[in-house]
């Protein structure tokens, strides 16, 4: 592959900022110098967009100069005219690393559609659908993949009266959540009436749909998931929480949860939910790179899909880039391969879409 412009995009304005600006750093410190021009752009959490001088220059003196996080500061500019100079010296790979909405959830996959720009991650479709938890379980059920028992809260329609028949029906505990947000940001677990109700409340605070679900006694597995039209799995592995659930301390701050690379399965295990998460990515017509969560009730119903991250953290403790060094694909080259797909899937689309 020949040298080409690398965009980074972090930051953001969703509630998972500061996430976004951790996974940055580690990516530009791991990035091929001799294969990437790198050019850096932060979103601060107003929205507005800036060249990140800054981190570019520490790149310059060599990936140990890098920070811990990086921060979205720097020369203002606007977003559309900033990356099309970008990629106006040659062929160019913009890399959004901005997790929630906002981000995720196709923005800025449209705008770089419009853009004619190549992109890591999945097309507008399905980023909207997977960053969507509510609709993503819709379009899942419609196709027999098994998921935990749910239902959905919308504001306008979480009257008691209604959380009440919610919790006969799903039997408590429960867990609360925002449709549209990740890292497990407002999510609750509930034992009560009381509870539930506030954690409702708290979830509205971050989106206006909330998926509600049944507490499943099981272990938890993720699979990472990397391709087009020919994706290949890698080997599970297994999260045990450091907290009472896998929460966003135990993510981020407090490295407070063991995970298992691989996960400790046999073989039939490792091949069930290896298909199902491929059968998983396609169904919701994901694209380069997705973590696919499950729960794993061992005597139970098996394997039950949680959630699909179709822009996994990239942080040094993130599970993403630890399953597919175990399956032999390091950091580093896992970036050179993102970077292939996008140029892949975009030639295809142009050539789909030429007349």
């Amino acid at each position: 592959m020949s040298r080409l412009n690398l965009v980074v995009v972090f930051g953001g304005r969703s509630a998972e900022h500061d996430v976004s600006c951790v996974t940055a750093a580690h990516v530009l410190r791991a990035v091929d110098r001799d294969r990437y021009d790198v050019t850096a752009i932060g979103i601060d959490r107003d929205g507005s967009w800036h060249l990140a001088e800054g981190a570019m220059a520490a790149l310059e003196g060599g990936p140990d100069q890098l920070p811990e996080r990086l921060e979205p500061d720097g020369l203002p500019v606007s977003s559309a005219p900033v990356l099309m100079a970008a990629a106006s010296t040659g062929t160019t790979v913009v890399l959004p690393l901005l997790h929630g909405p906002m981000g995720e959830d196709g923005t800025i996959q449209g705008l770089l559609e419009l853009l004619d720009l190549p992109y890591v991650g999945s097309g507008v479709l399905a980023s909207a659908v997977c960053m969507d938890k509510a609709m993503a379980k819709d379009v899942l059920a419609r196709h027999g993949i098994p998921q935990p028992r749910h239902t959905t809260v919308t504001v306008g329609s979480s009257t008691r009266s209604h959380l009440e028949a919610a919790a006969r029906d799903l039997e408590y505990p429960l867990f609360v959540k925002p449709a549209n947000m990740g890292s497990s940001i407002g999510v609750s677990k509930v034992r009560d009436i009381d509870e539930f109700a506030a954690a409702v409340d708290r979830a509205f605070s971050y989106d206006e749909v909330v998926v509600v679900e049944e507490a499943i006694e099981g272990r938890e597995i993720e699979v990472a998931v990397l391709g087009n039209h020919d994706p290949r799995a890698s080997v599970p592995g297994e999260i045990v929480p450091g907290n009472e659930f896998y929460d966003y301390d135990d993510k981020y701050v407090t490295d407070g949860a063991a995970l298992l690379v691989p996960a400790p399965l046999d073989n039939g295990a490792v091949a069930d939910v290896q298909q199902l998460a491929l059968s998983i990515f396609r169904l919701l017509r994901c694209s380069g790179l997705a973590r696919i969560d499950f729960f794993f009730e061992e005597n139970g119903r098996g394997f039950l899909c949680n959630e699909v991250n179709t822009m996994p953290g990239f942080t040094p403790i993130s599970m993403y880039p630890k399953l597919w060094e175990a399956s032999g694909v390091d950091y580093s080259n896992l970036i050179d391969r993102l970077v292939e797909l996008a140029l892949e899937r975009h030639a295809r689309r142009r050539h789909n879409t030429a007349r």
